[in-house]
């Protein structure tokens, strides 16, 4: 990946790219916990409200069979209900970007597909759970997760308090071995075909490697804190592709694009159109992590500068004396975030990203144009290109 730039004060990063994203092609918020679908707005035909509805479904089915399969187990029923509870309030754009890759290729949508949709969503649920544990994060979307809810089980019980978060993040791990097993599971079964199955599971299983180089490659990056050269923003943006570009945009697109049938050519064009989104989409989250608004995003705007997280914006601070400063002053204890934040912003840090993430989606566009596709997803692509630069949460 390549690319750069971004950012003035407000909470909303405004990006330049064209597109428009009316009542034709605007994407659900629905970050909301319990609002998923009362929050959503609009979308390009009702077959997407179908479709995830059928997604529910089939993660229901999936989550309704196996309660029993471990009886003797009195823990297990407990965290298979909790596990369930982890996949409620996303956004489903795993599950979206997949029925949007199969319609380009196939129309009307099949059991398949929705299949496939689910193994998604449930992949992401599983590495969101991983992630809080190498985070070392007790919340998320402003509920406990898997981790912190067994956290406390075990302060209950009467284990000290590294006792109950180490046994916090073992069950959490554990939760996400589940989740990575079934969504492992309804990727291998999502068809009937051969050769498509293992064209589907190989895009799913690359994923997967994927986002573990990826989010291995953010714990070594986050070592500048302790003396350690700051990486550069390739360095990040090569991180960000693989440790959730990959497995959110590209490879539905592409998984998508090959159970319906599409050319490889075809299906990999769109795929690298959706890891320019996607990288895009992380840029814009790291400017939400820094500048955006907590009541909006549902998350703290100081945590990215209090953990050190190396960041687009960081990595651009470090080339400004006072910026870099500032950052050297925090990481020390002897300046506030808000100071570190103000000296990012004068930087210039806020500006460079934004540009960045909007040259990343001219070229997603630019992609997208060479591709044969219908109307109808041609223009649910756009509206995602918009609202990847337009997003407050």
């Amino acid at each position: 990946m390549s690319a750069g730039a971004a950012g003035s004060g407000g909470t909303r990063p405004a990006g330049r790219s064209g597109g428009s994203a009316g009542p034709a092609g605007a994407l659900p918020d629905e970050n909301a916990p319990g609002g998923a679908h009362e929050r959503a707005r609009p979308v390009a035909n009702e077959n997407w409200l179908e479709f995830r509805v059928a997604v529910d479904r089939e993660l229901d089915a999936f989550f309704a069979a196996p309660t029993n399969a471990v009886p003797t187990s009195p823990g297990f029923p407990v965290m298979w209900e909790r596990v369930r509870r982890q996949l409620a309030g996303g956004k489903l754009i795993r599950p979206r970007l997949t029925h949007i890759a199969w319609c380009s290729f196939a129309g009307e949508q099949t059991g398949e597909c929705v299949r496939l949709a689910a193994s998604f969503e449930m992949l992401h649920a599983a590495l969101i759970v991983h992630d809080d544990v190498v985070d070392r994060d007790w919340h998320r979307r402003g509920r406990p997760t898997v981790g912190e809810l067994f956290r406390r089980d075990a302060a209950r019980a009467g284990a000290p308090g590294p006792e109950a978060e180490h046994a916090g993040e073992s069950a959490a791990v554990l939760a996400g071995d589940l989740l990575l097993a079934g969504a492992l599971r309804l990727a291998t079964t999502c068809t009937e075909d051969p050769a498509r199955r293992l064209a589907v599971s190989d895009v799913v299983f690359e994923a997967v490697t994927a986002s573990a180089a990826g989010e291995l490659d953010d714990l070594l990056l986050s070592l500048h804190r302790f003396g350690a050269e700051h990486p550069g923003v390739q360095d990040i943006l090569d991180m960000e592709r693989l440790k959730t570009a990959t497995y959110s945009f590209e490879a539905p697109l592409r998984a998508g694009a090959l159970l319906a049938g599409a050319p490889e050519d075809q299906a990999l064009q769109l795929a690298h159109a959706g890891a320019l989104l996607g990288v895009g989409y992380q840029v814009i989250d790291d400017v939400l992590g820094t500048f955006g608004d907590p009541e909006a995003t549902g998350k703290s705007v100081d945590a990215d500068l209090r953990s050190g997280k190396a960041t687009v914006l960081t990595a651009h601070g470090m080339q400004d004396p006072e910026a870099r400063g500032a950052l050297a002053d925090l990481a020390a204890g002897r300046t506030t975030v808000g100071s570190a934040r103000s000296a990012l912003a004068a930087s210039g840090a806020h500006e460079v990203a934004v540009e960045l993430a909007t040259d990343l989606v001219d070229r997603a566009r630019e992609a997208l144009a060479g591709l044969p596709l219908p109307d109808t997803q041609r223009a649910e692509l756009d509206a995602l290109c918009h609202h990847v630069l337009n997003r407050d949460s």
